[in-house]
């Protein structure tokens, strides 16, 4: 009879196991794409409002919810790729919601705030690791929300988007400024016994200085600058569509694409994220990341050259 309990137990005990490594498993999977497409009529800045919109809402309400405020023990508080890939999706909504309250819902900056961009710029500028008084899953439900108000507002015709190539100039200066950060970054982690060289400043008969990456933070680095690659991909698709004249009128639409494509060919999976040599058995995983968002960087840059040349 003991034997039979002893079994019993172990048998419930490895069924608990492998629940939990499956649902490790099921929450890790990082967010598809989806599609970003423009209604008939639809005034400018609701697909720009609503994707950003979607993006906090497929973090929160997709696989395993938002996962890097999880509490100790949790299936989600022993993973970290997933996790950072959400912080990656966040700081491009950041970036986006300020531009959109600053300078894309205002006609001049004396003009007055939009309600909406405001309380979502606060809300989604919560601590995303605070998991109560309040929660972060809480801020920024109600940050998606007023984004979705802003865009059926806009529909409504009372709310202002300006879709203008100074705006756009701005946003686009936000998003080079994130990648030249995250591809520094990737740069850092893809060669830690070399000296930082280009994207540092140096003074005169100065040590070289660079940042080095932890062997396992890599991974981390990885996907965080993966979700950036994400969110921007999304959002710079809704700027297609909602400064199609602006962009028409520059004859830009084709570099556009060229930046998108860029970051689509940012999604690849690695097995396992590995940071090998040239000369190696094993990929570099961070300076192939890197190529691509650099890419794309590049060419945000050249396109704002071409706005601004009028």
């Amino acid at each position: 009879m003991a034997g039979t309990k002893k079994t019993t137990v172990l048998i419930i005990a490895a069924f608990l196991c492998a629940l939990y490594l499956f649902n490790m498993g099921y929450i890790s999977i990082t967010s598809e794409s989806f599609p970003v497409l423009g209604k008939t009529g639809a005034p400018a800045g609701v697909v720009f409002a609503s994707v950003s919109a979607a993006l906090v809402e497929r973090e929160l309400y997709g696989h395993g919810g938002w996962l890097p405020n999880d509490l100790p023990l949790s299936p989600g508080w022993f993973l970290d790729n997933k996790p950072c890939f959400q912080l990656g999706v966040l700081e491009v909504v950041r970036y986006s919601v300020r531009v959109l309250r600053d300078s894309l819902s205002r006609q001049r900056t004396t003009d007055a705030i939009d309600p909406d961009g405001d309380s979502a710029f606060t809300t989604l500028s919560n601590d995303p690791r605070r998991w109560i008084f309040p929660s972060a899953e809480s801020r920024y439900a109600r940050g998606a929300e007023h984004l979705n108000r802003y865009a059926r507002r806009l529909s409504a015709g009372s709310a202002a988007f300006y879709p203008r190539s100074d705006n756009l100039i701005q946003l686009l200066e936000q998003y080079a400024s994130l990648l030249g950060g995250v591809n520094t970054r990737l740069l850092n982690a893809s060669r830690t016994l070399s000296p930082l060289s280009d994207n540092a400043t140096r003074t005169a008969g100065a040590t070289p200085v660079f940042e080095r990456v932890p062997w396992h933070r890599i991974d981390d680095n990885f996907y965080y600058a993966q979700g950036v690659g994400y969110g921007l991909y999304h959002l710079m698709q809704a700027v297609r569509i909602d400064f199609a004249p602006v962009l028409r009128d520059k004859n830009a639409v084709v570099i556009v694409d060229e930046i998108i494509t860029s970051l689509a060919e940012s999604f690849f999976e690695p097995l396992i994220v590995t940071n090998g040599g040239k000369g190696g058995l094993w990929a570099n995983h961070s300076n192939n990341l890197r190529v691509f968002l650099d890419d794309a960087r590049q060419k945000m840059n050249s396109l704002i050259t071409i706005l601004t040349q009028g």
